[in-house]
């Protein structure tokens, strides 16, 4: 396998430096392909996710395939804004001349995608790759294994192995890819993985985008509107049976409303997942029976206030809140990553920067409140990778906003320009006239270039 990588990987260099992949034309030709191709699959996609995850065909297109065909539809609308050169200021001392920032394609990049979404967040980069001109070694999580099974046909179906490849399997070959010097490394999963990958990318002085996680707060004041957010809550952390690396990790309430949140919560898993949740066929399931057996044991019988049933043939775990929870309970010390829903509440508003102060920066932070002061003191105070206002998870949802984390939840950030940008290196270019060459930077310097100087550098 390392044998074969090391020769995909030459193939990739030498088309690389052919200079194909820098035309707009051919990368406009290439995103097109891979959009009809999506469409192509699209019927096949849903089951690969339905098989993997549970996702019914809804889920798929919603937060999925549609999301993939939207990026792509997005690079090709601004491709030609994107790689155009883009003019700066001049200083006079440099007269005549022009500096500007040409885009450059990064080189042969490496997609490590995670299990969770695994098309989308395998596909969405890559379309961000091609649009900016790199070659693409591709390393889905054998973890979905329909999908990634999937993947390595519809790509090697449409594009040539010195252009862009999939590599499948387990830890062997993530290993053997780790061993390889990419120009750019771009990772999406666990902190531990991307601990180990950033690592092994400074091995190689390689640059590195970790999209990783952490524990997601969700503020809810007392004047916020509770049945709203009740209902946006449910949809967040639930949405993939709780598999959503910015899902709401927990809720941390004013303690004066708790009970009428968790009253709101319970009517809203009885709306959106019927009464047993565990037989709904369109309520997703867990991973794999080792994610199950994690995700279980994190549950307190005697915190529970709604679900905490499951059912262990079809690998599903109930919607499940938990009430009481302190945070020295197991549920808070890790990254809960499944459909378990812890609630702790504060005393007043300002209690919550203490409690958040020393907590690891997260991918994501929701506040439900109609207070303006409430929202903009957090907007303020606490650093996270994005934010809703009155919502959780559709800051992710449009191409014309970055996504990333900060600190342990990640680094860099991809979507939309962000994402043109990550796959790119921006050159700085100087393009200076042969006459006035003036004298002043040359010795032997003169008493009277210091003044003149001084004047051209103001």
């Amino acid at each position: 396998m390392a044998k074969n990588i090391e020769q995909i990987l030459e193939m990739q260099k030498k088309f690389f430096r052919s200079g194909i992949t820098r035309d707009i034309e051919f990368r406009m030709e290439m995103l097109e392909k891979l959009y009809t191709a999506v469409k192509d699959y699209e019927d096949r996609i849903a089951d690969a996710l339905k098989a993997d995850l549970g996702k019914s065909d809804h889920e798929s297109f919603m937060c999925e395939t549609g999301m993939v065909l939207s990026e792509i539809t997005y690079m090709k609308k601004h491709l030609k804004k994107f790689a155009a050169n883009q003019k700066v200021k001049t200083s006079i001392m440099q007269f005549p001349a022009k500096c500007y920032k040409k885009p450059m394609p990064r080189g042969n990049v490496l997609i490590m995608s995670p299990w969770n979404y695994p098309f989308l967040l395998t596909m969405a980069p890559l379309a961000n790759a091609i649009a900016a001109g790199n070659t693409v070694v591709l390393k889905p999580s054998a973890y979905a294994a329909a999908t990634s099974a999937l993947l390595e046909e519809m790509i090697s179906d449409i594009f040539s192995e010195d252009y862009v490849s999939v590599i499948t399997g387990g830890r062997e070959e993530n290993q053997a890819l780790l061993n390889q010097k990419f120009d750019l490394i771009f990772f999406t999963g666990s902190q531990k993985v991307g601990k180990e990958v950033l690592r092994r990318a400074a091995e190689h002085l390689t640059p590195a985008i970790l999209e990783l996680g952490g524990k997601s707060p969700c503020i809810v004041d007392s004047s916020a509107k509770i049945k709203m957010a009740a209902r946006r809550i449910v949809f967040g952390k639930f949405l993939n049976c709780g598999q959503t690396c910015v899902a709401p990790d927990y809720i941390l309430c004013d303690k004066e409303i708790k009970y009428e949140l968790i009253s709101e919560i319970r009517k809203q898993v009885k709306l959106q997942y019927g009464l047993i949740p565990t037989e709904n066929p369109k309520y997703g399931k867990m991973i794999s029976e080792k994610h199950f057996d994690r995700v279980l044991s994190l549950i307190d019988a005697e915190k529970v206030v709604l679900g905490g049933n499951a059912n262990r043939e079809k690998l599903k775990i109930a919607p499940t809140v938990m009430y009481d929870v302190n945070w020295d309970d197991p549920v808070m010390q890790e990254e809960i990553f499944g459909p378990v829903l812890p609630i702790l509440t504060y005393d007043k508003f300002e209690d919550i920067f203490t409690m958040l102060e020393n907590k690891p920066h997260p991918l994501a932070l929701y506040l439900f409140s109609q207070d303006k002061k409430h929202i903009r003191e957090v907007l303020d105070k606490i650093s996270c990778g994005g934010s809703c206002i009155n919502d959780t998870i559709m800051h992710l949802a449009t191409s014309e906003m970055g996504f990333g984390g900060i600190g342990e939840s990640g680094m860099g950030s991809y979507h939309g320009k962000e994402g043109f940008d990550a796959f790119s290196h921006s050159k700085k270019v100087l393009e200076k006239k042969g006459f006035p060459d003036l004298p002043m930077r040359y010795q032997p310097y003169k008493i009277l270039h210091k003044p003149l100087l001084n004047q051209f550098l103001k």
